[in-house]
């Protein structure tokens, strides 16, 4: 019978392509190493990754599968910069700061191309990226940022496209205008998890899936971590849990909230298809984002249906469809093969979490539906912050990112008030 998440709603197209999983034994035992990770996603492997190359014994344990949270079955898009627009940073933080975080992000696009080809990964790369605007009012906003990108900050990828070129781009009707960049694209996000823990395991790194952790305390100089079947003791530690931290710390825990996104799988469209002729994955403008692509074999990968409630819906298809059907009439009856879902990180501000949350303990996540490109540098730069570069993380942990309020009995409920509202908003 095929494996099923415990933790994530739906079996992914992802998962039906990648062949079989390597899997990880449990820990059993105590250990003793350098540094332990917490957490099997992209920033926790690629840490392990990083950290075993340059020589550290690394211990990393997942409560489950690698790749079972949102790096194994997120919607696999890039983007460019930080999740927030380059000059919207710039008003925030000045122009310096500005730049800094989105030459920060260029090159973490560039780290995660160059980490693959280099490893010989195959991530199914396919260039190109959307950004459309679903009311007309935001059209001026999209051609003014593609004017900024190339005259401030060094980026000439990104055009303005007016309403014909996005209904011919998109092969839809129902968006106004937007931008194309032609200098990021997306992947099959599972095959770079897979990926990941075999270049880690490979150097070194010790790898155990189905191993949750029971505690994490730090004391005298070193940090143990307690599993049901043994306890880890280092001297450093990585929490790169994100989403599904629950009660394993609770600083992270009041920063980084789980919302569940929900993602469906087309059959092949076939090559006569008018959706998406050149292969370009999109986001859109509404704050409860769509965002869809289509995989190499010809699938609308369509994600959408955020849900800020604790319950998972009960028939993802059924949602999916009538998302697609908005944008693609003729897609109304379209068969889904696959439908599922899973929890993104996120925080107030919609910026990356980095903390030290207790002495020689850092907490990375909360990347806000931005963590496939962010994810896998930021284990890069962990891996220098223990070999004494700590200035290359620190552009982060300067963020101010408050903690969500209402504290953990009622931030989820507030949470979903506000964002329901701001749904309705992108439907007036």
């Amino acid at each position: 019978m095929p494996y099923q998440s415990p933790i994530s709603p739906g079996r992914s197209w992802y998962e039906d392509t990648v062949g079989p999983r390597p899997e990880y034994s449990p820990l059993d035992g105590d250990r003793t190493c350098d540094v332990v990770i917490v957490g099997g996603g992209f920033t926790g492997l690629s840490a392990a990754a990083h950290l075993a190359k340059a020589g550290a014994n690394v211990v990393l344990i997942e409560a489950y599968r690698f790749g079972d949270g949102a790096s194994g079955r997120n919607g696999g898009q890039l983007g460019t910069g930080q999740r927030a627009w380059a000059e919207e940073l710039e008003v925030e933080y000045g122009f310096s700061r500005a730049r800094a975080l989105f030459d920060m992000a260029e090159e973490a696009k560039a780290h995660l191309l160059d980490f693959a080809a280099t490893n010989a990964i195959d991530i199914d790369y396919m260039p190109g990226q959307l950004s459309v605007a679903h009311k007309q009012r935001y059209v001026d906003d999209y051609k003014r940022h593609a004017e900024i990108m190339a005259t401030r900050f060094g980026y000439p990828h990104v055009s303005f496209m007016d309403q014909a070129e996005t209904a011919e781009r998109l092969g839809s009707t129902r968006y106004f205008g937007g931008t194309r960049d032609i200098g990021t694209g997306h992947i099959h996000p599972l095959k770079l998890v897979i990926g990941t823990a075999k270049v880690a395991a490979a150097a070194g790194a010790h790898l155990f899936e189905h191993t949750p952790s029971t505690g994490i305390i730090s004391n005298g100089g070193k940090v143990k971590v307690t599993t049901r079947k043994g306890t880890i003791t280092a001297d450093k530690c990585l929490i790169g849990v994100n989403a599904y931290g629950g009660n394993l710390e609770p600083v992270s825990a009041a920063h980084i909230m789980p919302i569940g996104s929900f993602i469906g799988a087309t059959v092949p469209l076939g090559a006569a298809s008018k959706v998406l002729p050149g292969g370009e994955s999109v986001d859109d403008s509404r704050f409860v984002v769509r965002y869809f692509r289509k995989s190499k074999d010809g699938r609308l990968l369509f994600g959408g249906r955020e849900v800020y409630a604790v319950n998972d819906p009960k028939d993802i298809h059924i949602h999916i469809r009538r998302q697609i059907a908005e944008l693609y009439p003729d897609l109304k009856d379209v068969e889904i093969t696959h439908g599922w879902g899973g929890y993104v990180g996120i925080t107030m501000p919609r910026k990356p979490f980095v903390r030290e949350v207790m002495p020689n303990v850092i907490s990375i996540g909360g990347y806000s539906g931005h963590g496939v490109m962010l994810s896998t540098f930021f284990g890069k730069l962990y891996a220098e912050t223990i070999a004494g570069n700590r200035d290359r993380l620190k552009p982060i942990e300067d963020l101010n990112i408050p903690a969500f309020p209402g504290g953990r009995r009622l931030r989820a409920p507030l949470l979903f008030l506000a964002l329901n509202w701001f749904a309705l908003r992108d439907r007036i």
